[in-house]
């Protein structure tokens, strides 16, 4: 092998089966590596359909690899391809560890799946260990509750690859707040691999411009409605609406983000009742949300890892509505961040009685600022990924040999 290069290379795998959460992490961290080391260069490989509509950062670029989508019965299929789901494994696999193989990254992270959809990683993974590179497995704060996700990984072989394969485990967040691995069986010897970074610190994007569209509400005295991903945000945007309708006047003004999965008869029935509202504007999605959400006078959303982590950053008053199927992680996060008292919670009874939304919503400019509870290192995240990745950086090359060495005997 060739010796190490002065400009170092970072591979990141990005998650990405559902919605947008896993492609925003791993874009922010690039964003933030490039932004400390001026000699490095971020590679992302993501299936998300909509990747190239991000902007990225000069050295950060990504490789689309063919996409997948989960149903809501837990069954994958071919996103767009007409072709056997397996292919389509095949396919992705093959691409990733080609990539990897040209690219020959010095680090390795890859997100949330220690081997990837399906075991897609696992060649890569073993390509990388047999070079030495270091191999970062990224966790955000909250997986799901204890025993499905025991379940779950057992089924995955998971906790297996974090001893086989991993140098570290870099969780996306506070112990004092949730350990994602809470409750599992996990061996002492990955435990000590754990590093707990505090969240990752978001800012509004340089390119920022005033509105969307034309759309700007000449104030900033509007809440912010974001179901994130938008592929199961309907309930919440359902009952948003109808406190809206309930209570028309009384109201502040709400921007309602549907978010990019939503589906379009989901999306033109939302539009069209946000149309009736003159205090309701809607948009399918705005890939600079930060920038709304700074100016916002509140939040509401359904409290995924990447809202929460700009919701600390912005210090907004926030209404989480957390989802309770497929898993509990939204929930999870969104009792705990309520009991330390950075947001507040209405959990969704399905009954949705809209003056039960409307008097959470005139309240919530007048809640307390996540700043007012004091939490050492909470949104140090992206200083605490940037340092542990010049550790890795400045590991001697010998060393990541015998290092790969004894992972792999």
């Amino acid at each position: 092998m060739a010796p190490r290069r002065d400009h170092k290379r970072i591979l990141i795998y990005s998650h990405d089966t559902f919605g947008l959460g896993h492609l925003r992490r791993c874009r922010a961290i690039a964003h933030s590596l490039v932004g400390a080391y001026s000699s490095l260069s971020v590679l992302i490989l993501s299936g998300s359909p909509i990747i190239g509509s991000f902007d990225f950062r000069s050295r950060v670029d990504f490789v689309r690899v063919p996409g997948v989508i989960k149903l809501r019965n837990g069954e994958y299929v071919s996103l767009n391809l007409q072709i056997d789901f397996e292919e389509t494994l095949a396919m992705r696999s093959s691409i990733i560890r080609h990539t990897a193989d040209i690219f020959d990254p010095d680090i390795m992270i890859v997100d949330k799946e220690p081997l990837g959809l399906r075991g897609e990683m696992r060649p890569t993974l073993d390509l990388l260990r047999d070079r030495g590179t270091p191999l970062i497995l990224g966790l955000r704060d909250v997986m799901d509750e204890p025993v499905a996700l025991e379940s779950e990984w057992e089924r995955k072989h998971a906790i297996p690859a974090l001893t086989d394969y991993y140098d570290e485990l870099w969780v996306y967040g506070l112990p004092q707040i949730c350990d994602p691995l809470e409750g599992l069986d996990i061996p002492a010897s990955v435990r000590r691999r754990m590093v707990f970074t505090g969240y990752l610190r978001r800012t509004v994007p340089e390119t920022a411009g005033a509105g969307t569209d034309g759309l700007d509400f000449g104030t900033d005295d509007f809440l912010l409605v974001t179901a994130g991903g938008g592929g199961d945000g309907d309930g919440m945007i359902d009952w948003v609406l109808a406190a809206y309708e309930h209570d028309p006047g009384a109201l502040p003004p709400a921007l309602v983000v549907f978010g990019p999965f939503m589906t379009p008869d989901q999306q033109a029935g939302f539009s069209a009742r946000a149309a009736t509202l003159p205090k309701v504007r809607a948009i399918t999605f705005d890939v600079r949300l930060e920038t709304w959400m700074a100016r916002a006078a509140g939040v509401v959303a359904m409290g995924g890892y990447n809202t929460f982590c700009e919701i600390l950053s912005f210090d907004k008053p926030a209404l989480i509505v957390p989802r309770t199927t497929p898993r509990l992680e939204q929930a999870i996060r969104a009792r705990r961040a309520a009991e330390l008292g950075l947001v507040s919670v209405l959990e969704d009874d399905y009954e949705r009685d809209p003056s039960i939304m409307a008097a959470a919503l005139m309240q919530l400019p007048q809640q307390k600022r996540p700043s007012s509870v004091v939490i050492p290192g909470l949104l140090d995240g992206m200083a605490s990924v940037n340092r542990l990745t010049r550790q890795w950086l400045d590991y001697d090359r010998s060393q990541r040999f015998s290092r790969g060495a004894r992972l792999n005997g």
